[in-house]
Parts: C-alpha cells; sequence; structure tokens
C-alpha cells in the first residue's frame, strides 16, 4: 500500500508528463499502469488523492454465512454438497467459514462423499436401461443416484464409440431409420456443397484483391495474404472453417490483422523526427536522432528508430572515398611533432589544431582556416575567405589568441604548408608565447582531428546539396552558419550528447 504522499507526488509527475504512464513509471519506480490512472481519476474528481480506501461492502452477510456452516453440518458435513444445495460459496471460503465457527471440525471439513466403485454388473444394467429408456437420461441418472456423464461414459466403455452411436432406443419403425439416415446423407452433402464454394470465394477474391490466378495454392500465400482474405469473407463464413481451409493458426490472423485496424502510433514521432533530421543538416544518424528525441522528452529505443529512419528515407549523408593524396616538397626546417597523434586534452586551450580546405562550387573557389580545440573539438575561431592568402591564416590566428589570456602552454599544429612559414604567422605566434607543432611531411593523420572535422563538414553540408545556382557570398554566409551551428547546437556522442559550447557550459567554463 503506498503512502497519501506517495501517490500525490505520482499523480502530479503524471500530469507533468502528458499523463505518459511509461516515464511516470521509470523516474518513480512505481506503481502499475491501472493503479496510476486510478488516482489520477481520484485527483481530476476530487481534486486530491484519496487518503485511504472504503472498504468494499462484504460479499456474503453474516446470515448466508451461519446458513452455509449450518446445511454443512447437517448434511455430512459435504462441501459439494452445500454449494450445490445453497450455490455459493467457493469451497475455501466455506471451509474458512467452519474453521472459524467451528474449530473443533477443522481436520474434519472434507469435499465430497467417498462411495464404493460400481461394480461390472451394475455399469451393464444401467447402460441397458440407457439405451432401452423411455424418459430423459437425466431422471434415469437420478433414479440410478450416478451423474448423467457417467452414464454415457459407461456406455462407450462397454460398447465402444460406434456401437454405441448405433445402439438407441428405438421410438418409431424402420422408416424412422431409413429418414435419419437420409438426412445424415443430406447434411453431408450440403458441407461438402458450402465446403466447395467456400473454396470458390477464396480463389475468387485471391484474383480480385491478390490478382494471383484462379488456379493458384491456397496453402503457399503468405500469412498478410490469408489476413486479407479472411477479412474479405469474414461476414459470409464462420472465421473458423476460413483458418481451417487456409490452415492459419489463430494467433497468426490476429497478429497480422492488428496492425491494419490499429492507428500508427508513431504518426506524431515521425513529424517530429523528420523535423530534427532536417534541422541538423541530415547529419544525424539513429544514435543522435534517438538523443536529440530524449531532450524533447520523446524516448524510444534504437531499433525503432532506425525502423522509423528507414521508413521516412532518412538517410545520414556519408563521407566520399577520396584517393590518398602526398605531400612532396619541404622548403625549411620544421619544428617537432608535439602533438604524436595525442587529440585528448583536459583543459580548453591545451592543444589547437588548424589547417587550410578548399570548396570548390560553379561560382568559384572558397577556402575555410579554422582554429579546432582539442579538448572539445570545438571551433574557436575561423576564417572564409577566396584565396588561401597569408590574411586567411594570420586573421584565424588573431581571433583565436583573443580568445585567451594566457597562452603561453597552448601547442599550436599544423601541417607543414607555406602558410605557417610566412614571417607573419611566426611573428604572431612568438608574441602569444604559442608553442609550435608540425605534423611529418605527407602525413595527414598527425593532423587527423582537423582533417575530421574538415570531413564531417562536407559530408553533412557540402557534398548533398546542389550549389548550381548558389553565389560565393551565398556560400560563404551558409558556410558560416554551419561552423556556428556546428559549436552551438550539434551533439556529440564523446561529450554525452551535448554541443561544444552546452559542454562547457555544463562544466562551467562559459558563463
Amino acid at each position: 500500500m503506498y503512502s497519501y504522499e506517495e501517490r500525490l507526488r505520482a499523480v502530479q509527475l503524471f500530469l507533468r508528463t502528458g499523463k505518459n504512464c511509461k516515464v511516470t513509471i521509470r523516474q518513480l519506480g512505481y506503481p502499475t499502469k491501472n493503479a496510476l490512472k486510478a488516482w489520477c481519476v481520484d485527483f481530476e474528481q476530487n481534486g486530491d488523492v484519496l487518503k485511504r480506501y472504503q472498504r468494499t461492502k462484504p460479499k456474503y452477510s453474516e446470515e448466508q454465512k451461519k446458513t452455509a456452516v449450518s446445511h454443512f453440518m447437517a448434511n455430512g458435513r459435504c462441501i459439494a454438497a452445500t454449494i450445490r444445495s445453497l450455490g455459493y460459496p467457493s469451497r475455501q471460503k466455506l471451509s474458512d467459514w467452519v474453521c472459524e465457527l467451528y474449530p473443533e471440525a477443522k481436520q474434519r471439513v472434507v469435499g465430497k462423499v467417498r462411495r464404493e466403485a460400481a461394480s461390472l454388473a451394475f455399469k451393464r444394467a444401467a447402460v441397458f436401461e440407457l439405451c432401452t429408456r423411455n424418459e430423459s437420461a437425466q431422471v434415469l441418472a437420478e433414479k440410478l443416484d450416478v451423474d448423467r456423464v457417467t452414464l454415457y461414459n459407461w456406455k462407450k466403455q462397454l460398447l465402444g464409440k460406434e456401437d454405441a452411436a448405433s445402439m438407441k432406443h428405438d421410438k418409431g419403425s424402420h422408416a424412422d431409420s431409413n429418414r435419419l439416415e437420409l438426412e445424415k446423407q443430406i447434411q453431408e452433402l450440403q458441407r461438402d456443397i458450402r465446403d466447395l464454394k467456400l473454396e470458390h470465394d477464396l480463389l475468387k477474391k485471391a484474383n480480385e484483391l491478390l490478382k494471383k490466378d484462379l488456379g493458384v495454392d491456397l496453402q503457399i500465400l503468405c500469412n498478410s495474404e490469408k489476413t486479407m482474405l479472411i477479412d474479405a469473407l469474414r461476414e459470409e463464413y464462420d472465421l473458423t472453417e476460413l483458418l481451417k481451409k487456409l490452415d492459419m493458426p489463430r494467433s497468426s490472423y490476429f497478429y497480422h490483422r492488428s496492425p491494419s485496424r490499429v492507428g500508427d502510433k508513431y504518426a506524431e514521432v515521425r513529424n517530429t523526427l523528420a523535423e530534427v533530421f532536417e534541422d541538423n543538416h541530415h547529419s544525424y544518424g539513429y544514435r543522435r536522432l534517438k538523443a536529440a528525441l530524449g531532450r524533447e522528452r520523446v524516448f524510444l529505443s534504437e531499433k525503432v528508430v532506425r525502423r522509423l529512419m528507414k521508413q521516412g528515407g532518412l538517410k545520414a549523408a556519408r563521407p566520399k572515398k577520396r584517393r590518398y593524396a602526398s605531400y612532396v616538397g619541404e622548403v625549411s626546417p620544421a619544428p617537432e611533432n608535439l602533438i604524436n597523434r595525442d587529440f585528448t586534452a583536459t583543459a580548453p586551450n591545451e592543444k589547437w589544431l588548424t589547417d587550410i580546405s578548399e570548396f570548390q562550387i560553379p561560382a568559384g573557389k572558397v577556402y575555410l582556416s579554422p582554429m579546432i580545440d582539442c579538448f572539445d573539438g570545438m571551433v574557436i575561431s575561423w576564417s572564409i575567405s577566396t584565396s588561401p592568402d597569408a590574411e586567411l591564416v594570420n586573421g584565424m590566428l588573431d581571433a583565436a589568441i583573443e580568445t585567451v589570456t594566457d597562452a603561453k602552454n597552448t601547442i599550436i599544429h599544423s601541417d607543414r604548408g607555406g602558410h605557417y612559414r610566412w614571417p607573419g604567422w611566426l611573428t604572431r605566434v612568438s608574441k602569444a608565447n604559442l608553442t609550435r607543432s608540425m605534423s611529418r611531411k605527407a602525413c595527414s593523420p598527425d593532423n587527423a582531428a582537423c582533417e575530421g572535422f574538415f570531413g564531417r563538414l562536407k559530408t553533412e553540408m557540402f557534398y548533398p546539396k546542389d550549389w548550381r545556382s548558389t553565389s560565393v557570398e551565398e556560400f560563404i554566409a551558409k558556410l558560416d552558419a554551419y561552423i556556428r551551428w556546428y559549436n552551438e547546437k550539434r551533439i556529440k556522442s564523446s561529450l554525452g550528447y551535448l554541443s561544444p559550447i552546452e559542454y562547457r557550459e555544463s562544466l562551467g567554463f562559459l558563463t
């Protein structure tokens, strides 16, 4: 029994979740679905949950109780005889009443009066009277003090099924026997005709609904097709004979029938799923879609999300296979690779990664230079231009330096491109006390985290769309909007399904 506070807490949570039983029970761990709904009805009708439930009126009165026990004690203490005579109560309840009123009779309560087994001669005499009787079998059974079913069991035991069926009492002449035989043949013919008509109707419906040949074998149809035929003929034929004719289990029929009669319970979820998928550049797979739905209080399993995505034609963008392009040439000495493919960081601004990526659209070429923080993959600064010149990387570096007060312990890693060896770049790095690090030549995996950002950006935003009618200015605006969405809203499983900015806010790095 739950306390008043527990019931009130459950009803309040139930109403806050929009009367969602599963969410309420999952969070509280109690009660059952029916109990929760009953508490809610009490709350809506009375403005509060009942502090205690009223006891229901006893099913049997004290007078009925004493009458049953008195009858039991006066008639050989037979439970079966008492129940048969009065029509109440159950065996267990009568036993409890007897133990309550007559404790000394507890060990003497029995279910029925044992009688000696009938002899073979008695059975034969009873069967003979049954077959030659003029009255009903019930009257004969009462006369012999046996049950009516027992008489027929003795008849089958002694005469067998066939002889017992043929040995009926003769109430008429031989003509009556012939008439009964003819009626039996007529009934068999009628059954055959109905069976043929049923088969004809099934073949006809299979041709109309399923576009099958008229001579199709009904047994090779799948269960869903058989269900359609049964539904089409339910008004003319009984369900049992239809299932028997099609050799289909009853449970299979109702299993395939229920989805067609019940509405789509995921109708609203499908719309929400499509909106989330569309708002996030078609980039979310089933795992991140499941997490995004959970943030909107829609809880589904991964299997359901995958099935709904498949049914809705929602396919996340995938990276294209590209040929490997090696780097050749070395113009000057480069610093050591301090990162050494360790792209993990315990705090922001420990390790920065940068590179340049090209976007070629019909209107022209666009270049992007970002600065990636290894702590959470956040793009802390970026610059976009139509020329891969020094201003592209220098402006990005200046914006990144402004985000920190002391960059003495910050490592900035890049490839061996000429942009990161020009005097302007080297001067800015030196003034900010940044520590330089460079990949080995012709080894893009040494800067894999930054390359991975480019891959995700192009897979989710660049490759899936047609840019033939887009100007360079429009493309730059969309590229800038994507990076802002990437920082603010794009959730990552490695961050507990939070965006980089949400992750930093949860740790207190941003206010």
